[in-house]
């Protein structure tokens, strides 16, 4: 391993994200040939260096599959099932991590599913009841519970203690959907 090639894997270990998109790396180590830095990632995946749990998506050993989920689409952010179920207003167990994006598709990953659910342009791009946690945008159980209902108007959902209806009432807005609000205000009795 030459010298160029350390200071490649060394830069990418020194950083605090655990996946990586080729442009992303190109742009850490400073490497502008496509070819040359798709042959030394290649190279520390065979070595067992680095993983490529998706074509053109490169991680360090046990990277954080919340992460990627982010990376694969971007702009998205974690959101419906999979956080109900972390806040424990679902209680059915799917290990899909959920998102919410510009574009509706399911995707694998080494060996973990990734669920994108297409939401509209406005309500993407407003950033309110998402928290950023530093490399991962994740909704809270406010905002996800709002885009499932959104999505899925015929939801069940097992227990809405967890929620704070005057976080729900702040956000409904975004959304700007009458029957939505309706629909909201019934499940609370209020």
């Amino acid at each position: 391993m030459n010298s160029s090639q350390k200071n490649t894997l060394l830069l990418l270990f020194e950083s605090p994200k655990t996946v990586f998109t080729m442009a992303g790396i190109a742009l850490l180590t400073g490497e502008s040939r496509e070819g040359v830095l798709s042959k030394r990632l290649n190279y520390y995946v065979r070595e067992g260096k680095l993983q490529n749990p998706r074509r053109g998506i490169y991680a360090k050993k046990g990277y954080n599959p919340e992460e990627l989920a982010c990376l694969l689409y971007t702009p998205s952010y974690l959101s419906l099932e999979y956080v109900l179920q972390k806040a424990g207003v679902v209680f059915q167990y799917d290990s899909c991590l959920t998102c919410a994006g510009y574009l509706s598709r399911t995707v694998e990953a080494d060996g973990k599913e990734y669920r994108y659910r297409k939401v509209k342009g406005e309500i993407l791009a407003d950033t309110s009841g998402i928290d950023n946690k530093g490399l991962i945008n994740i909704a809270t159980p406010e905002r996800a519970f709002l885009d499932t209902m959104y999505l899925n108007a015929e939801y069940y959902f097992d227990n809405l203690r967890p929620l704070d209806y005057r976080k729900i009432m702040a956000l409904l807005p975004i959304y700007g959907n009458k029957r939505m609000e309706a629909r909201v205000k019934k499940m609370f009795d209020k």
